[in-house]
C-alpha cells in the first residue's frame, strides 16, 4: 500500500504540471503580442525643463529643430546631486545619445556620464564654438565648460556626426 501511494503522489504532481503548462499554452496563445512593435516608449520633457531652467544656476540646454527620427527616451533633473540635468535620446540609428549638464567638479562628472571616455586633443567647432572631444570604449562625448563653471556634455553610442548634430541644435531658451 505504501508503494502505491508514492506512485499516486508522482502521477498526480505529472498531471498537474501538463494541466499547468496547458493553461499557459491557451493563454500565450490568445493574449496579443506584436514583436514588431517598438519597445521604447517617446517621452515629453517639457515639464523638467521648464522646472530645470527654473532652478537650475545656470542656463539649461535642450534641442530645437532636430530632425525626424529623434526620439526622447528619458530625462531627469536632480537639485541635490550638483544640478544634475539629463536628456536622453534615440537618434535615427537608434543609437544612444545623451544631453548632461551639471555643476559637479569635471574630473568626476565627466568620466561618469561618459563611461569612463577619456579627453583627446582634438576639439570639434558647433555653431563656432569649440567642444572638447572625447572618446571611450562605449561612449564618445563633446564637452564645454562654461565661464560660470557648468558642463555641458553631449555624449553616448552614436556617432561624433550625430553627437555634432545633437550639440548644434541645443538652445538654452527662457525660464
Amino acid at each position: 500500500m505504501a508503494g502505491m501511494r508514492g506512485k499516486q503522489t508522482v502521477r498526480g504532481m505529472v498531471q498537474s504540471l501538463a494541466v499547468v503548462l496547458a493553461a499557459a499554452f491557451v493563454v500565450y496563445l490568445f493574449v496579443p503580442h506584436d514583436d514588431s512593435a517598438d519597445p521604447v516608449k517617446a517621452v515629453d520633457y517639457r515639464v523638467e525643463l521648464l522646472t530645470a531652467r527654473r532652478a537650475a544656476p545656470y542656463p539649461v540646454v535642450a534641442p530645437a529643430g532636430l530632425p525626424e527620427g529623434w526620439k526622447a527616451t528619458s530625462v531627469s533633473y536632480k537639485r541635490q546631486s550638483d544640478d544634475q540635468w539629463h536628456l536622453g535620446f534615440l537618434d535615427p540609428d537608434g543609437r544612444y545619445v545623451a544631453i548632461e549638464q551639471s555643476t559637479a567638479p569635471a574630473g568626476r562628472y565627466i568620466p561618469d556620464v561618459t563611461q569612463r571616455a577619456e579627453k583627446t586633443e582634438r576639439t570639434q567647432q558647433v555653431a563656432g564654438v569649440a567642444w572638447e572631444r572625447w572618446e571611450g570604449p562605449k561612449y564618445d562625448a563633446l564637452v564645454r565648460t562654461d565661464e560660470k563653471g557648468s558642463i555641458t556634455v553631449v555624449t553616448g553610442s552614436a556617432s561624433f556626426e550625430r553627437l555634432t548634430e545633437m550639440a548644434a541644435a541645443l538652445e538654452t531658451g527662457k525660464a
